[in-house]
């Protein structure tokens, strides 16, 4: 079975301090599980001038005893991010998908950032989605286990994400204030 994951709400913030942003993300002190953030790769489109870039996050989560039990692992875990800014259309678009354990389990995660139809200088649209698919076809009950256990980790860890990238935006509009005031 896989586990959807969705939401979609504005950001009051518009579309170019939201994609500075995302390059600022971490650390915050509501995603404290992301240790580093190491770029891997970073291009820009000579004819469309879009930025592409590949990062790899790290993260520390503690893992359930059974998922250690059973699957091993440890509590670090390795995302691979790519993203693409395209300053033409004003829409960022990220893409994540887990590195770790991902032989019995992939979370691959869609982002989208762009204008606000509703109000497009002041604001952003957000759009996520994710799906949660275990890979044990042997152990169903366990593999459904770990699907509704990384469900709802992944839930409560984009509520925090929220949290963090509205700090994150705040910080970023207080400086360019500061900056403005000097």
């Amino acid at each position: 079975m896989v586990h959807f994951f969705k939401q979609a709400f504005d950001y009051d913030h518009d579309w170019t301090t939201v994609s500075k942003g995302v390059w600022q993300k971490y650390p915050n002190p509501y995603s404290g599980h992301v240790v580093s953030v190491d770029v891997l790769n970073r291009s820009i489109d000579p004819e469309t001038g879009v930025i592409r870039t590949e990062r790899i996050l790290g993260c520390k989560q503690s893992a359930p005893k059974w998922v250690v039990k059973f699957l091993g692992g440890s509590e670090d875990a390795f995302v691979r991010e790519v993203s693409f800014v395209d300053p033409q259309t004003s829409r960022t678009t990220v893409t994540s998908v887990n590195l770790s354990l991902s032989q019995y389990m992939t979370v691959l995660e869609h982002i989208t950032y762009e204008s606000s139809p509703s109000n497009p200088s002041a604001k952003t649209a957000f759009q996520q989605t994710a799906e949660i698919q275990a890979r044990m076809t042997k152990w169903k009950s366990l593999g459904d286990k770990l699907e509704s256990w990384s469900a709802e980790r992944f839930r409560s860890n984009a509520a925090l994400g929220r949290q963090g990238f509205e700090h994150v935006l705040r910080m970023l509009c207080e400086g360019q204030e500061q900056k403005v005031e000097a």
